[in-house]
């Protein structure tokens, strides 16, 4: 797999004409305080539905989302709750941290064909994020997880929704994500795939496991630095 400072050959994406992002730690760094205070605030839902101290309440967090592909479908299964009041309560988060990101907007404005955003999270938070960022007038569509009946990535499922809701051509198509295995049904499709990766070797990351095959044949590119990437994409 390249190294991930490694900048594509713009020939690997000559055929794409649908681009396909991730939102949370994809289309903004890791570092940027934002989607650590949706864990926060998934921490405290738990910890207020189930009555448990902090470390209980992120367990079962992290056990559900592990298990189940987010901590929604998780509580969904095993506790019943409505996934309107869980998004709305995780979403309550100060996107002020999110600054404009001129040369990001300008490398998505300069792709060819249509874009589009596919997050596990809800289309308000993908909208407010993106416009924080500069780039939402650039994308053609948000996917977001009601869209996708509530059944969250890295489900194949959930992919073929995509895909026909759209009438995005898999085989045009390439995906950019931070989490491998949200690649892995992507990949199988036929998709061109992007890990984006911390561009701070510093960062600690939250849970170990969630970057496991991140050197697996599923992923064809791999970077710390999408704004660039896109520019040599369609330079």
């Amino acid at each position: 797999m390249p190294h991930k400072s490694a900048l594509p050959d713009p020939a690997a994406f000559a055929h794409v004409s649908e681009w396909v992002f991730d939102l949370d730690n994809t289309l903004y760094p890791r570092q940027t305080d934002l989607f650590s205070q949706i864990d926060m605030k998934m921490t405290a839902y738990v910890r207020e539905l189930l009555n448990l101290d902090h470390d209980a309440a992120r367990g079962i967090q992290k056990k559900y989302y592990r298990e189940h592909g987010t901590t929604l479908k998780g509580l969904m299964l095993h506790h019943g709750i409505d996934p309107n009041d869980f998004l709305e309560k995780v979403h309550d988060i100060d996107y002020s941290w999110v600054k404009p990101d001129p040369s990001l907007s300008a490398a998505i404005k300069a792709l060819p064909g249509r874009k589009f955003i596919f997050t596990n999270g809800d289309t308000p938070h993908a909208e407010r994020t993106a416009q924080a960022l500069g780039i939402l007038d650039h994308f053609d569509d948000i996917f977001d997880i009601v869209a996708a009946d509530l059944m969250p990535k890295p489900a194949p499922e959930t992919y073929d929704r995509f895909l026909s809701k759209h009438g995005v051509h898999k085989d045009k198509a390439a995906m950019f994500e931070d989490l491998p295995r949200n690649l892995l049904a992507p990949h199988a499709l036929g998709m061109r795939t992007v890990l984006i990766v911390p561009n701070n070797l510093d960062v600690v990351l939250d849970e170990v496991w969630e970057h496991e095959g991140k050197d697996g044949k599923h992923i064809d590119h791999i970077t710390d630095d999408l704004a660039t990437f896109l520019s040599r994409v369609v330079s």
